[in-house]
C-alpha cells in the first residue's frame, strides 16, 4: 500500500467517461460526431462494469480487494460510490440525447419516429416489414419463477406481462434481433428536403408483440439488457488443451454472473421479475429515459448518408484521409529502411507502410522467415493473409497468438487455427502473461550472401481498421542492436530461452518498470536548480504506485514533469512539496490516443522511448510488454515536437486537479482554439507534399567574360 497520496482507478475511469461525456456535450463538434461519443460512453460502461464492477463485486463477495491502493475505500463502499457517478452521468447522457441530439437531428431532417408518430402509410409499411423479417427471428420465452430463460450478454431484449382470457398474469421475453441492424429507415415522404426518417427495432417488436402471444393481452412491457461479468479467465494449470480451455471460457461468458441490469419502460412488476431472477438488487438496475443502449447509436451515422451538412445543420467534420508519404521509386522496402529508420504514425500516415513490410516479406524469395506478435487484429485481416501467404510459400512463419486478449478470444482462435493449418508454427502466447508487445522480424538474405533482419516495433496493435481511428506510433528499422534484441525476445517467448535483460529493449515484466525506475532517477540526479530536468510522458493510463511514487520525488527534486494521460491517473498532481511541478492533461478527439511515449532531458543528451505498456500493475507485472528507444536524431526531434503538441491542445484538452476532477482547457483571449490532432495531421500532409514535390534547380547568375 502506497503511503503517498493517490486517486482511485475505478472512480479516475469513471472521469475519464465524463471527459468522453464531455466531448458529447460540446457543441463545437458535428452533430454525428457527438452522437459517436454518446454510443461511446455506453460501450466503456458496458466493458467497465464487465470487467472492473464484477471483480469489485467477486471481492466483495471474497471480503478483499484485488487492487489495494490508498484511494481505496473497500469494494462495498467503492460499488456505492459507482452506482451514484455512474447515475449521473447517465442522466446527463440522456439529457443531451433528449434536449439537444433529437431536436438538433430533426432540424436536420433526420427524425427518429416513435410509433405515435407513424404515418398510416408508415405503419402498413412497418406492419409488412415486421411480418417478413422480423416476426420469424423472434423466439418468445416463458418467465417462470423456477426457470428464468437465457438473456445473454450484452444483447437487447424486452419482457412482457401478459393477462389471459381469465385474468391469470404470466410473464415472457423475447431477445431483439441483432443481424437487422439497430435503426430502420422508413419511406421518404418528401425527397425534396432530404428528410430521412428512422425508428429503433425494439420500438417495432414491441408495437407488434401482441402477435407473438395469441390469447393474450400485453398489459406491461419494456425493454432491458444485461451485463455479465467478462473478469474471469482460463485456468492457466491446464496444459493439454489450452484452445479448448479458452473455448470454454468463452462459451461461459455469455451466461456468466450478471452484474447490471439496464432497463427502459413503466413495469414496476417487470424489473422486480427481472431482479429476482437474475440475482440483482436495486443498485445492480439502472433505468434509462430512452433507448437502453447507446452504444448501436453509431449506426445513425452510417445509415443516413455521407453528407457533412444537411439544412445548415453540420453533421460530420471534413475527413482526414490517411496520407501515404512516397518512397524511393523502384526501391524495396528493404532498400529504404537500409536508407534509415523511418517512423510511422497512424491514422495520419497510412497502414498501408506496414502492410507492405510484411507483403514484400512474404513474397520475397530472399526472405527466409518471419516472426511476429498478434494480439489484436481485424476479422478480415491483411496481415494475417501476409502470414498465410509466407508460410504457403515455403518461409519458416512463427507467430506468438495471443489468445487471452479479452473480447478478441474468438477470433484469435480462428486466426491461430488458419495460421497452423498453412504451416506457420503458432504458440498461444505464454503461462500467467499476456502477451502485449507489437514486434514483427523478418531475417532476409541479402545479395551478397549476409543475413540481414528488419524489425517493427509498435505502439498498436496490427490492426488495419483500428488503424483507421487509433492514433499509435511504430518503428521500421534495420538497427543491428534492435534486431539482435527483438531475435532474442522471440526465442524467449517461444522456447525454453532464459530470461536475459537486453540492452535497448526493456521487456515486462522483466525489466521494464526497472528501467522506468531508473530513467526517472537518473533525471533526477542530473537535475540542477540551473538546468532543471524535464521529463515528458504520453499513455493511456498511469495508476502504478511505485511509478507515480518516483514521478513525485522527481517533483520535490525540481524536474518538471510534463503527462498526458488519457484514461486512468491515479496520480494527484499540483500538491505542495510534493507534485507542484508536474501537469497532468488528457486529449481526446477524434481519433483514439493510444501511443505511449517517454522523454527524457538527461542532462542535454536528450533520449526518447516509445512503448506497448501503460504505466499500470497489470501491464508492468503481468504482461509481456516492450519498451524501445527512438535512436535517430531527426526521429528523437519529430517525436518531441508529436509530445509538444498534445501539451500546446486548447481544443480538446483537459487538465487534472489535485483533487481528481477535470478542467477543460481553454485557448487565451482573442486565440483560436488548438487541436493537436489536427496539428499532426496537417503536419503529416506538408510532409508529402514535400516528398512529392519535383526537385528544383537554382538559377545562378554568373558574369561572362567578352571575348
Amino acid at each position: 500500500m502506497s503511503d503517498y497520496p493517490m486517486l482511485n482507478r475505478e472512480l479516475s475511469w469513471i472521469e475519464f467517461n465524463a471527459r468522453v461525456l464531455g466531448e458529447a456535450l460540446d457543441d463545437s463538434w458535428p452533430l454525428l460526431e457527438r452522437l459517436r461519443f454518446l454510443g461511446i460512453v455506453s460501450s466503456n460502461f458496458d466493458e467497465f462494469f464487465m470487467v472492473r464492477v464484477a471483480g469489485l463485486k467477486a471481492a466483495a463477495r471474497r471480503g478483499g480487494v484485488r487492487d489495494v491502493d490508498q484511494g481505496d475505500p473497500g469494494p462495498e463502499k467503492l460499488l456505492e460510490l459507482i452506482s451514484s457517478r455512474v447515475r449521473e452521468l447517465t442522466a446527463a447522457q440522456y439529457r443531451c440525447l433528449r434536449e439537444e441530439m433529437v431536436p438538433a437531428l430533426a432540424a436536420a431532417g433526420i427524425e427518429i419516429a416513435s410509433p405515435r408518430q407513424w404515418s398510416l402509410a408508415e405503419h402498413r409499411f412497418l406492419e409488412d416489414y415486421f411480418a417478413e423479417q422480423v416476426f420469424p427471428l423472434i423466439t418468445p420465452l416463458r418467465i417462470e419463477e423456477d426457470a428464468f430463460p437465457s438473456t445473454g450478454n450484452l444483447h437487447l431484449h424486452l419482457a412482457f406481462e401478459l393477462e389471459d382470457e381469465e385474468g391469470t398474469r404470466v410473464y415472457a421475453a423475447a431477445q431483439v434481433p441483432a443481424n437487422l441492424g439497430r435503426f430502420i429507415a422508413l419511406p421518404r415522404r418528401d425527397e425534396g428536403l432530404g428528410g430521412k426518417r428512422f425508428i429503433l427495432i425494439e420500438q417495432l417488436v414491441e408495437h407488434f408483440a401482441p402477435r407473438f402471444f395469441p390469447g393474450h393481452r400485453v398489459v406491461g412491457s419494456l425493454v432491458f439488457k444485461v451485463t455479465r461479468d467478462a473478469d474471469s479467465g482460463v485456468d492457466e494449470n491446464r496444459q493439454e488443451d489450452f484452445l479448448t480451455a479458452m473455448e470454454e471460457v468463452l462459451a461461459g461468458r455469455q451466461n456468466s454472473t450478471p452484474v447490471r441490469l439496464c432497463v427502459s419502460g413503466t413495469s414496476p412488476t417487470l424489473v422486480a421479475l427481472l431482479r429476482k431472477g437474475l440475482g440483482l438488487g436495486e443498485q445492480d438496475t439502472y433505468a434509462m429515459d430512452g433507448p437502453v443502449d447507446f452504444s448501436g447509436l453509431h449506426e445513425l451515422a452510417a445509415v443516413e448518408g455521407k453528407e457533412l451538412s444537411l439544412r445548415g445543420v453540420r453533421l460530420r467534420d471534413k475527413a482526414w484521409p490517411p496520407i501515404s508519404l512516397p518512397g524511393t521509386e523502384g526501391a524495396s522496402v528493404w532498400d529504404e529502411i537500409d536508407g534509415g529508420d523511418r517512423l510511422i504514425h497512424v491514422p495520419y500516415e497510412s497502414f498501408s507502410a506496414i502492410q507492405r513490410f510484411l507483403d514484400e516479406a512474404a513474397d520475397d524469395p530472399a526472405v527466409l522467415a518471419i516472426k511476429m506478435t498478434l494480439y489484436r487484429t481485424s476479422g478480415d485481416s491483411p496481415i494475417v493473409r501476409a502470414l498465410i501467404r509466407a508460410a504457403r510459400n515455403g518461409k519458416q512463419v512463427a507467430v506468438v497468438v495471443e489468445l487471452k486478449a479479452r473480447f478478441d478470444e474468438e477470433r484469435n482462435i480462428t486466426w491461430a487455427s488458419t495460421l497452423e493449418q498453412a504451416g506457420a508454427i503458432v504458440t498461444y502466447g505464454v503461462a500467467r502473461l499476456k502477451v502485449h508487445a507489437k514486434a514483427a522480424l523478418v531475417i532476409r538474405r541479402a545479395k551478397d550472401g549476409a543475413i540481414r533482419k528488419y524489425l517493427h516495433l509498435s505502439t498498436g496493435n496490427y490492426n488495419d481498421k483500428t488503424a483507421r481511428i487509433y492514433s499509435d506510433l511504430s518503428l521500421l528499422t534495420a538497427n543491428e542492436d534492435l534486431c539482435r534484441e527483438a531475435s532474442a525476445l522471440f526465442n524467449m517467448l517461444t522456447g525454453y530461452s532464459t530470461i536475459q535483460p537486453l540492452t535497448h529493449i526493456a521487456v515486462a515484466p522483466f525489466d521494464l518498470k526497472k528501467r522506468i525506475l531508473s530513467l526517472i532517477d537518473r533525471e533526477i540526479q542530473r537535475s540542477s536548480p540551473e538546468s532543471p530536468g524535464l521529463i515528458e510522458a504520453k499513455m493511456n493510463a498511469l495508476a502504478d504506485a511505485e511509478v507515480i511514487e518516483a514521478l513525485y520525488r522527481a517533483s520535490r527534486a525540481g524536474v518538471e514533469v510534463r503527462l498526458n494521460v488519457r484514461g486512468v491517473c491515479a496520480l494527484r498532481p499540483g500538491i505542495p512539496g510534493l507534485s507542484d511541478t508536474i501537469e497532468v492533461r488528457s486529449v481526446l478527439g477524434r481519433y483514439l490516443e493510444h501511443a505511449r511515449m517517454y522523454r527524457f532531458r538527461n542532462g542535454g543528451k536528450e533520449e526518447l522511448y516509445l512503448s506497448s505498456a501503460d504505466c499500470l500493475p497489470r501491464n508492468l507485472e503481468r504482461r509481456v510488454e516492450i519498451m524501445f528507444p527512438i535512436l535517430d536524431e531527426g526521429l528523437k526531434r519529430t517525436c518531441a515536437g508529436i509530445l509538444e503538441a498534445y501539451f500546446e491542445d486548447t481544443a480538446h484538452a483537459y487538465r487534472l486537479r489535485d483533487d481528481g476532477s477535470w478542467e477543460k482547457a481553454r485557448p487565451r483571449e482573442g486565440s483560436s482554439p488548438v487541436s493537436a490532432q489536427e496539428a499532426l495531421y496537417h503536419r503529416v500532409k506538408r510532409m508529402a507534399e514535400i516528398a512529392e514535390a519535383p526537385p528544383q534547380q537554382l538559377e545562378v547568375r554568373r558574369r561572362f567574360k567578352s571575348t
